[in-house]
């Protein structure tokens, strides 16, 4: 499970990883770091994955923690994940990162992932769209953009509010016009 509030313990960025999987070698935890996209960053620090995280992470960012955090998902090779608001917390760059290594750990099984983000979820076999505590739709993203509900509203309000931020209201008028 990689939580929207990741936890780090203290101790190095490898020990964190290796809760995933007490008894793996270096080698296993570095290549959980990769297909998690976190490598990059990992070699980047002063200590590589002998950094120090602080208490409960707190000398790395969250997109960091994040991607820790999905590396010790990676490394458990669990049959069914859950991933609930995992790219909720982070600006749209280490989002994207993040989303890399989302779809790393879940290739080849069953993953259910919660999210308010619909950036996170575009790529879905199933796409469960809740309101009130209720299904009210359900299919990939494209299907549930032909059928213009719920999902449609909220994707399409999501998508040009993420635009003005970026691009500013004015230069967002002009690039859909």
């Amino acid at each position: 499970m990689v939580l929207q509030t990741p936890h780090l313990f203290s101790g190095t960025i490898r020990d964190n990883i290796r809760y995933g999987k007490l008894d793996a070698t270096d080698e296993e935890v570095e290549e959980a770091a990769s297909i998690a996209y976190a490598h990059d960053f990992i070699v980047e620090m002063e200590n590589g994955y002998d950094e120090d995280v602080g208490e409960g992470g707190n000398l790395l960012s969250v997109g960091q923690k994040q991607l820790v955090s999905i590396a010790r998902a990676v490394l458990a090779d669990p049959d069914i994940l859950i991933l609930d608001e995992a790219t909720s917390s982070v600006d749209t760059l280490t989002e994207a990162r993040i989303q890399r290594g989302m779809e790393a750990v879940m290739e080849g099984r069953t993953s259910f992932v919660i999210a308010h983000r619909l950036s996170t979820i575009k790529r879905a076999d199933r796409i469960l769209v809740i309101k009130q505590g209720r299904i009210v739709e359900m299919g990939t993203h494209s299907e549930l953009i032909r059928a213009r509900g719920h999902y449609y509203d909220l994707y399409t309000r999501q998508f040009r509010r993420d635009r003005e931020r970026v691009y500013g209201v004015e230069e967002f008028a002009t690039a859909t016009v």
